[in-house]
């Protein structure tokens, strides 16, 4: 484990499962979902070299078709490097960094870095794919599990989104490419034309989260008892068959996360509210 403290604040990073952020404390209040009460869907942890579902597992590149497995059938979801032991290349008291190696079953090689850095009121989060020796198909992003009722006395999480558009799901609950209006919640959906900030977390008269990312989408999904998923992403799911990024071994892709803490009772709701 590597812990990072500014302050109030402290990070653990777990190098072993996934390179996830496992706990973030502000002033002793766990706001992501803590290892103790799920031991598989807790912290944040990094999604690549897709992030969200494959259809089916499948897509096509360069005129060669490839099959992943189905880790939740009948799709393939988050990539590899969540059940994988990340390598800490580097650590101080208010950062660090660490890399994953992509391997079988994913065909490309090419390897994984995220980079963390913790102040008195803000976690930044930088996530890299790398190509190994030849082009391929990337997406990433982070996948928070934002704790919905942190402690006894605290409110339930309010989520507000600054979004502008939805991507349409099909039958199977996959984007199918086109753009709607959003919808009410709940969602287990993906929305796109962000806003600065793409989110502001509430739990009333205790914490305020600000999500900025200069990643291209958000996948929200409300439906958890326990948690809220905000996740910030290059792309949306489903990206390789609907309009891939592609990384060279001289061109990675590289996206920015910021999340920043303030108390709420002295925080005031911006302006701007769109997707609500």
């Amino acid at each position: 484990m590597v812990e990072l403290r500014t302050g109030a604040a402290r990070v653990v990073l777990d190098e072993i499962h996934g390179g996830r952020v496992q706990r973030l404390v502000v002033d002793g209040q766990d706001l992501l979902v803590p290892p103790e009460l799920d031991e598989r869907n807790h912290g944040a942890f990094p999604m690549a070299p897709w992030a969200g579902r494959i259809r089916h597992g499948k897509f096509a590149f360069d005129g060669v078709e490839y099959a992943l497995p189905c880790n939740q059938p009948p799709h393939a979801i988050h990539g590899i490097v969540r059940d994988r032991r990340w390598r800490v290349e580097e650590a101080s008291g208010a950062a660090a960094v660490l890399s994953v190696g992509l391997d079988a079953p994913w065909p490309f090689g090419g390897r994984v870095v995220q980079r963390a850095e913790l102040t008195g009121d803000a976690l930044a989060l930088t996530l890299e794919v790398h190509a190994g020796d030849r082009p391929m198909p990337a997406s990433c992003g982070w996948h928070p599990w934002w704790y919905r009722t942190p402690s006894p006395t605290a409110a339930a999480l309010e989520v507000e989104l600054h979004a502008d558009l939805q991507y349409v799901r099909d039958d199977e609950g996959i984007p199918n490419g086109e753009l709607g209006p959003i919808r009410a919640p709940p969602w287990d959906d993906c929305f796109t034309q962000l806003g600065a900030p793409a989110a502001v977390l509430r739990w009333p008269a205790t914490w305020t989260v600000r999500v900025e990312t200069d990643c291209a989408c958000v996948v929200v999904f409300t439906e958890p008892e326990h948690a809220v998923c905000v996740e910030p992403q290059s792309g949306p799911p489903n990206a390789f068959n609907l309009d891939p990024r592609v990384v060279t071994p001289d061109a990675p892709l590289v996206v920015h996360t910021t999340f920043s803490w303030a108390d709420a009772r002295s925080s005031t709701p911006p302006a701007d509210a769109r997707g609500r």
